[in-house]
């Protein structure tokens, strides 16, 4: 004959006999609740469990968006501390000279020292002007492109990129 698993638990030293009875009798009054009520009140909740219910539901959406919108904030921050440190490590050196850079941003015309190397670069594509805490900096396109990644009006310009081979003016197929 089998145990019950109530003389099972016991036998194995999980339960004593206390919590056992104590188990029985919470089972039994759970049962006797369930019989008192009519079927039809236990089929369809009360109006003030249905408001009940739709408050829960209404707090559980309101939750889940304060955790969307707290997740948008914390992401935003990440990306911007990555940027920023980005920048930190490999932004260029000031020039220490007169002339200007200018460069259009926004639909303001801004400007940052550079010397003919600089520009020539800027021109190039080599380097970039990237926006930080107010003000501008240089740094390589290769990490100008990474920051971009994470925020796409963080990067200002690369300057104008060419290709790598020259163009003649003349076609090919001309004949002489």
């Amino acid at each position: 004959m089998s145990m019950s698993l109530r003389d099972q638990l016991l036998q194995a030293g999980l339960v004593n006999e206390r919590q056992a009875k104590e188990t029985e009798r919470q089972l039994r009054k759970q049962q006797r609740g369930r019989q008192q009520l009519p079927k039809e009140k236990r089929a369809t909740p009360t109006e003030a469990e249905l408001a009940s219910q739709r408050a829960q539901l209404a707090k559980a959406t309101r939750d889940q968006e304060l955790s969307r919108q707290l997740k948008e904030q914390a992401d935003k921050r990440a990306r911007h501390a990555q940027i920023e440190q980005l920048i930190q490590q490999n932004c260029l050196p000031r020039s220490r000279t007169d002339e200007r850079y200018n460069f259009v941003d926004g639909n303001k015309i801004r400007s940052i020292p550079a010397d003919h190397l600089v520009r020539e670069r800027l021109s190039r594509g080599e380097i970039a002007i990237v926006r930080r805490n107010g003000g501008y900096e240089l740094v390589p396109a290769e990490i100008a492109a990474r920051i971009r990644e994470r925020d796409e009006g963080a990067v200002i310009g690369c300057g104008v990129t060419h290709d790598a081979t020259p163009s003649d003016d003349v076609p090919d197929d001309l004949m002489w």
